[in-house]
């Protein structure tokens, strides 16, 4: 656990909590890497039958805190964004995020990995990287047309625009 990384284990719940609310959650290569290793420990844990994710403050994640990506680029497979985007696309245990507020880039992207997505009524979602000239991560141009569709997929990795939450029928 970290400051900015929360973990709690309780009843068969594993939940790691983005505790930086001052930045809207923005990850940090420590973050990635305080997540990578709860991942991976509570995947092999027998004691965790469930995995849960949110962010603290009202937002699940800005996203990557560009800054602390400029200064520490992922060099290789072993960076800790890799690690975790591979740590949360290979886990056996159930995968559930609760999202409010902003999910932004990974923060959007992980979810397509979760077994469950709770979205709150004012959750947020972007996919910036074509904004940003990035090619997107975590298999989401694979995943996401799977999810909603090749046109409706297209339009949010292309033109990268806020997104709110589906209603429910």
């Amino acid at each position: 656990m970290s400051a900015t990384v929360r973990i709690l284990q309780t009843d068969g719940v594993f939940r790691i909590e983005m505790a930086r609310p001052e930045k809207k959650n923005a990850l940090t290569a420590e973050m990635y890497a305080t997540m990578a290793d709860a991942l991976a420990g509570a995947d092999v844990d027998p004691a965790v039958r469930v995995i849960l994710i949110s962010g603290a403050g009202g937002n699940f994640t800005a996203g990557n805190d560009l800054t602390d990506f400029l200064d520490k680029p992922p060099m290789d497979e072993s960076a800790p964004v890799y690690r975790f985007i591979e740590g949360f696309a290979r886990l056996q245990k159930p995968f559930v995020a609760a999202v409010e507020g902003v999910a932004v880039g990974v923060g959007t992207t992980m979810l397509l990995h979760c077994d469950l997505a709770y979205a709150g009524s004012g959750a947020r979602f972007a996919l910036p990287f074509a904004n940003l000239g990035l090619t997107p991560e975590a298999a989401s141009s694979l995943l996401l047309p799977l999810c909603v569709g090749h046109a409706r997929a297209a339009e949010m990795l292309m033109l990268g625009e806020v997104f709110l939450r589906a209603a429910r029928a």
